[in-house]
């Protein structure tokens, strides 16, 4: 590391930012849209049209004639990562007093460590948020495969709503590429594992009453995962009383995700992450911090959440 470079990068507190995480259950960011590698801060990758893989020229070829010739075309794209970070100042009286009450064994407490550990927790919260609004924006989506559910076909009328129709004809209406898993926050989830119909299918129409569990209904639709999200963030403006509410809000979405899919190679899958590097974590030293100075402690990562094929998902959007 350069002498003149202002932050540091520390081992020991990289070490917490990695390996910091939620309740796998509570953020679901990570395996709904995967971290994908990248060289650098900026990537390419190529977008193919859609006719070129589906248009079927006259194959016949007389017995001196020419076979057709297909030309492929495709656009070059570029993006970049975009960087995201929080930080947090400790006094150096702050460190001072921990310190001496770890040396006398009266706590393990350490204000660095601390401080890296919950901004790393922020920070996943953060991508949450991010993930989600990109899973529930109608716009990520081809128009056809949008669809809005209204009275007795919400999910949350047991009598008259259909869920495995609606559900399998969502997964089946993806271009070429069957959907192969969805995604759902607890709100909804709440709703269809209760649902009359779907604990009939599940357990051989023996009861209409019960749960089921999320493998169960994956079996069932024939997919490879549900995934609830579950995480709650605050709403509420700075200074404002909390207002906590759902990250996952009234919608599923179904996805063909393809984890190996790399920028650089190509493939098919709705969306991924764009990772470039890993999560830091490290201290910049402030002078201007309390009466002896302090540090600010960072954490952060380079990342930009991509959807890149439109129509291998499709939205379910009033569910309950």
């Amino acid at each position: 590391m350069s002498a003149n470079r202002p932050f540091v990068v520390s081992p020991a507190l990289t070490a917490i930012a990695i390996g910091y995480t939620n309740p796998a259950q509570t953020l679901i960011a990570d395996r709904v849209l995967p971290r994908t590698p990248v060289a650098g801060e900026k990537f390419k990758w190529t977008e193919f049209p859609l006719a070129e893989g589906f248009t079927v020229p006259d194959s016949k070829v007389g017995r001196k004639g020419r076979v057709a010739l297909v030309e492929f075309s495709g656009e070059e794209k570029t993006e970049s990562t975009d960087d995201y970070g929080f930080g947090d100042l400790i006094p150096n009286s702050d460190i001072k007093a921990a310190a001496a009450a770890r040396q006398q064994g009266l706590s393990n407490y350490d204000p660095e460590n601390h401080a890296a550990a919950w901004l790393t927790n922020l920070l996943m919260l953060a991508r949450e948020v991010r993930v989600a609004a990109v899973v529930q924006n109608p716009a990520n989506y081809a128009n056809a495969r949008v669809q809005a559910l209204a009275g007795g076909a919400k999910f949350s009328d047991y009598a008259n709503s259909d869920p495995i129709g609606v559900l399998m004809g969502m997964l089946d209406s993806t271009l070429v590429f069957r959907a192969n898993r969805i995604v759902m926050g607890q709100i909804v989830w709440s709703k269809v594992r209760s649902h009359p119909k779907l604990v009939n299918a599940v357990k051989g129409n023996l009861t209409n009453e019960g749960v089921i569990t999320r493998q169960q209904l994956a079996d069932l639709l024939e997919i490879k995962e549900v995934i609830v999200g579950e995480g709650y963030v605050n709403t509420a403006q700075k200074g404002q009383a909390a207002n906590i509410q759902r990250v996952w809000g009234n919608a599923i979405a179904a996805h063909y995700i393809d984890a190996q899919v790399m920028p650089e190679q190509g493939g098919v899958t709705w969306g991924f992450s764009a990772q470039f590097g890993t999560r830091i974590a490290g201290s910049i030293a402030d002078s201007d911090v309390g009466l002896e100075g302090g540090r600010e402690i960072r954490v952060g990562e380079r990342l930009k959440e991509m959807v890149v094929a439109k129509d291998v998902g499709a939205l379910l959007t009033g569910v309950v």
